[in-house]
Formats: C-alpha cells, sequence, structure tokens
C-alpha cells in the first residue's frame, strides 16, 4: 500500500490502511534496508507532503534515531516547507519544542540517560532549522514568535532552563539577525527571576543551610567520638554548585550559560575579536536599555554586560559615556535618569578594570553638571531638598560620594599632593553645603563613609549637617499585628548599587561590614576570571561549553 493510495482511501473514509501506514511510521525500532537507506514506505511518504498523512510525519520520534532515518525525515521536512509553505510555522513549533528535555524522562537512571542522548537530540533539531531557513529565507520572521511561545516557565526546573536558553542561544549564532530578540527574551525570563530573589533573602537561606549543615555535623561529632586520624568525608551545600535557594540555583544556573555564550562569541581561538565584541555590545546595550536599566533592584542579570565590558577598555567608556548621556538628559523620564547615575556610580566604585585617569574624567562630567545644578537652582523658587524635583541630581551626588569612597585611594596613591589637590578643586564643599542637602537623602551608610574620608583629608566636614539632619527628620508610627512601630526612612531616593559584589561576603567586602573599602573591594572582572565557573552545571543532558564551537 503506497502513501498515495491510502491518502485516497482516507479521503473516501477507509481508514484502516492509512491507521496501519501511521504506526508503520511511528515505529522506533523502523528497519532500515541492507544498502543503509530508509524503509520503501518512508521515501514515498517523504514526497506525500500533500497527502493527510503530513500531520502525522510531523509527530515521528525521529530525534535520536540512526542518521539514515534523521537524514530521511530532514530530506522530507525540506520538500515539505519548500512545497507547501503553510506547514512552515507547524514545523518550526515541532523543532522548537525539542528544545527542551522530556518531563517524563527520569533523570536519575543512568541507563535511560545514555540513551537519551540530549546533545545529540540538540544538534539534530539545529540541523533541522538551518535546512528549514535555507529552504524558505522568511524563517526568521515566523521564528521569533514561536520562540517566546515555547520558552519554559521560570518556575520549571534549572535543567529545562538551561537546555532552553543553550538552544536559543545556539539559534543566535546561525541566525544572527535573531540575536538581539532572543538576548531580550532571556534577560527578560532572568530578570522575572532576578527580582522575585532579592540577595538578602539569597544570603539569608544559603547562611542557614552552611548553619544547619554545620549543626548536623557538630551532632555527629558528639554521637561518634573518632580518632583525629581518621579523616571523614563531609558535604555541605557551601561545598557545591547547587545553590539551596531554588530561584537562585535557576538564575545562577543562566548566568553561566549566558556569560559562556558571551565569552565564547567575543573571542576566536582565545582571542578577542573586536568586530564581534562590538556587535554584541550594542546588542546588549540595547537590551539593557529597554529592560534592565528600568528594572528596580535587579542584582545579577546586569553583570553580562559588566563582563563584556571587563574585555576592553574601549567598551567600558562607551558604557560609561552612554550612562552620562541618559542622566544629563532632561528628555528621558526622570527615573530612568536617576537609575542611570546609580549604574554610572556603581560601575566607577567597583570596575576594578577601570584606570584611574578614567574614573577622574567621569568625575570631571559629573561634579561640574553637579555645581551647574546648584547654580540653576539657587535663585529660583525651588533651591530645597525635594526628592520628586531634585531626583537625579540626589543620585548623581550619590554617585560621585559612592565613587569617592572606593576610588579616592587609588586617586591619592603615587603622589598624594596631587591627588590631593585634584579632590579640592571638585570643590565638594559647595555641593554638600547647597540648599538642596543632598546629605538628607543619600544613604545613611554611603553619608557616614563619605563624612569619614573627608574628614580624614580635610575636604568638607559633613557631620555639623548630618546632625541638623537627623533632628528634623521625622519618625513614621506603623501599626502591625505586633503594636505599633516607630521607624524612619532610611533609603528615601530607594536607590540601589547594581554592581555590588554578585555573591557578597561581609568578609571581602568592607563597605558592607560599614569600614572603609580597602581596594580588594573592587572588583575586577577579566576573560580569565571567570574561566572555572564557565562550564554547564552537572545536571543531566546539559549542554557543553564548547557549544558555540561545534560545526553546525
Amino acid at each position: 500500500m503506497t502513501v498515495f493510495a491510502a491518502g485516497w482511501l482516507f479521503f473516501k473514509g477507509d481508514t484502516s490502511d492509512y491507521e496501519l501506514l501511521k504506526h508503520q511510521l511511528a515505529d522506533p525500532d523502523i528497519k532500515v534496508n541492507e544498502d543503509g537507506q530508509y524503509c520503501p514506505v518512508q521515501e514515498q511518504f517523504s514526497n506525500a507532503v500533500s497527502t493527510p498523512c503530513v500531520s502525522v510525519n510531523q509527530r515521528l520520534p525521529w530525534l535520536g534515531r540512526s542518521p539514515a532515518v534523521v537524514e530521511e525525515y530532514l530530506s522530507f521536512l525540506s520538500n515539505l516547507v519548500s512545497a507547501q509553505t503553510v506547514y512552515l510555522r507547524a514545523c518550526l513549533k515541532m523543532v522548537v519544542s525539542n528544545f527542551k528535555p522530556s518531563e517524563f524522562l527520569p533523570v536519575c537512571v543512568d541507563i535511560l540517560i545514555t540513551q537519551y542522548d540530549l546533545p545529540r537530540s540538540f544538534d539534530q533539531c539545529h540541523q533541522a532549522l538551518q535546512l528549514i531557513g535555507r529552504y524558505v529565507p522568511s524563517t526568521s520572521c515566523f521564528l521569533m514568535p514561536i520562540l517566546i511561545d515555547n520558552f519554559p516557565f521560570v518556575q520549571k526546573s534549572s535543567r529545562t532552563l538551561e537546555c532552553y536558553v543553550h538552544n536559543l542561544l545556539r539559534v543566535a549564532v546561525y541566525i544572527p539577525s535573531l540575536r538581539r530578540d532572543v538576548l531580550e527574551l532571556i534577560i527578560s525570563r532572568m530578570l522575572k527571576l532576578d527580582v522575585s530573589a532579592p540577595r538578602g533573602e539569597i544570603e539569608e537561606v544559603e547562611e542557614n543551610a552552611v548553619q544547619q549543615e554545620l549543626k548536623g555535623e557538630q551532632e555527629e561529632e558528639g554521637l561518634f567520638d573518632m580518632d583525629e586520624d581518621v579523616c571523614s568525608v563531609k558535604s555541605s551545600p557551601a561545598g557545591t554548585n547547587v545553590m539551596v535557594h531554588p530561584v537562585a540555583e535557576r538564575l545562577d544556573t543562566l548566568m553561566v550559560v549566558l556569560l559562556a555564550f558571551i565569552k565564547d562569541m567575543c573571542h576566536v581561538n582565545s582571542c578577542l575579536d573586536v568586530e564581534r565584541t562590538k556587535d554584541l555590545y550594542k546588542d546588549l546595550v540595547g537590551v539593557f536599555d529597554k529592560l534592565i536599566l528600568p528594572t528596580h533592584a535587579s542584582c545579577h542579570v546586569q553583570y553580562a554586560l559588566f563582563y563584556l565590558c571587563s574585555f576592553r577598555l574601549a567598551l567600558a567608556e562607551a558604557f560609561l559615556e552612554h550612562l552620562w548621556r541618559l542622566l544629563q538628559s532632561p528628555s528621558h523620564p526622570a527615573v530612568l535618569r536617576q537609575s542611570a547615575a546609580g549604574y554610572m556610580g556603581s560601575f566607577l566604585a567597583r570596575a576594578k578594570f577601570l584606570p584611574v585617569a578614567t574614573v577622574r574624567a567621569c568625575l570631571d562630567l559629573l561634579v561640574p553638571w553637579l555645581h551647574l545644578y546648584i547654580d540653576s537652582q539657587d535663585s529660583g523658587s525651588r533651591a530645597y531638598c525635594d526628592i520628586t524635583l531634585h531626583g537625579p541630581f540626589y543620585n548623581a551626588c550619590q554617585a560621585v560620594f559612592y565613587t569617592l569612597i572606593f576610588r579616592h585611594r587609588s586617586i591619592l596613591e603615587g603622589n598624594m599632593k596631587k591627588g590631593l589637590a585634584y579632590l579640592q578643586s571638585l570643590n565638594l564643599e559647595r555641593i554638600v553645603m547647597c540648599q538642596l542637602n543632598p546629605l538628607k537623602v543619600c544613604l545613611p551608610a554611603v553619608t557616614n563613609m563619605f563624612a569619614a574620608i573627608t574628614r580624614k583629608y580635610q575636604l568638607v566636614f559633613c557631620y555639623t549637617i548630618i546632625e541638623r539632619n537627623n533632628r528634623h527628620i521625622l519618625p513614621v508610627v506603623r501599626s502591625s499585628v505586633g503594636g505599633d512601630c516607630v521607624s524612619t526612612n532610611t533609603n528615601p531616593l530607594d536607590s540601589f548599587f547594581p554592581f555590588d559584589p554578585y555573591c557578597s561576603d561581609a568578609d571581602e567586602d568592607d563597605f558592607l561590614r560599614g569600614e572603609t573599602p580597602e581596594t580588594k573591594g573592587v572588583m575586577g572582572m577579566t576573560p580569565g576570571s571567570y574561566e572555572s565557573h564557565l562550564h554547564s552545571p552537572s545536571s543531566v543532558g546539559s549542554p557543553p561549553i564548547s557549544f558555540l564551537q561545534r560545526p553546525f
């Protein structure tokens, strides 16, 4: 029975031969003849692109089968989309649906893992996509909505999210026109994870897990009196790559995949490719403006751009210039200008790869702008402390204070006299003493640290203003289940520092301990500094780190 005959009988109402043919095609043990060719029924079927069997053929379990079967199926797909473009969306959906591991595949059964080779299946999926794109040039226009619709829910397992993001980034390699859209999709989903798990919450969960582990070990030591010479193997959450906080584990997994993609895209044979890096930078800055900058209190995702900027000083300076243009532009919403100031100050303070000359150049932009702003307000009717009126000004002040907290030593070292002369030329006293009163709205930690440093070098005396501001701060009475409580708003700017350490450790970051930061509080991130971390987690079937070096 040929496919055409089965299709004709199907239209006539006789479905018996059609069902028989369908089951033959769906047989996972379908045979290949002695010449290595697919069975004749499939050869006939692959050319029957106008029969009712097309929808069945699209659902065949073709992944992971013999090369002959896969080749024949790919031939069918190419014939189908070239002859009947109405099936293009269905074929794309079928391929993209295989970007995720099967939810019914047991993760812990080694024998099944060996049989179900995910990397090989992913390779076959991308081979199919590229083949379809070769026959239908408009494939990219139809593919992006399908990629969006098939993105797993963010509460799915780390393994599922990792595999799907890995495959999205592979698509971005051989369809460059989709790269920015793909990055936008991935980062938008990562931001949902990021804002749902604040850094403090993650650190608390991880610390509790460590304490529980230590408590369990101490109890074991109390129960068993073992000789000191006997070594015991201990496992703890801190000693593994898996985080206890479930959202943090998903986010960490996706960050590893994204940073690996950035590293591989920018480097060819371990050497930086400047043009490829510039192109990727443009895409990431576009995504930053659209998604990351307007997102408040994102703690991790922005490090993708931080990492890229560490590859070349020109990129870091371009990013700072971009933030500066956003900050000083009155045509942008105040909330975005304030966010740009926060990013600029945090980047200047934390990026160890920035030389002192770049830091001073940025201060030479920020500080004169502050003085001009004070000039424009001093004689007006709005020369008073008001966040609504002067939000960008206050955030720019805090960016300057924060930068000096971390970088004053590097400015002064080498030639103390010249360094002090430069800091005195900034005329910080005028900024601090102005009627807009920036110390009143800056974070207390920043204000106190800045006051200590400026007093040490006799640049400005802030404590009189701080004490006056403290006397004028009105406490707020809030009612709660446990009774009324009195509190004050210690963060009126609702500010945050986006490039504070990715995984902060109070022993390594003096600022978080309320002490004057040492040089080690500044973060260095170069292509080699993440080398030991840029590998896929040990989840079953996870994509290898060298996925971009594979021939497609």
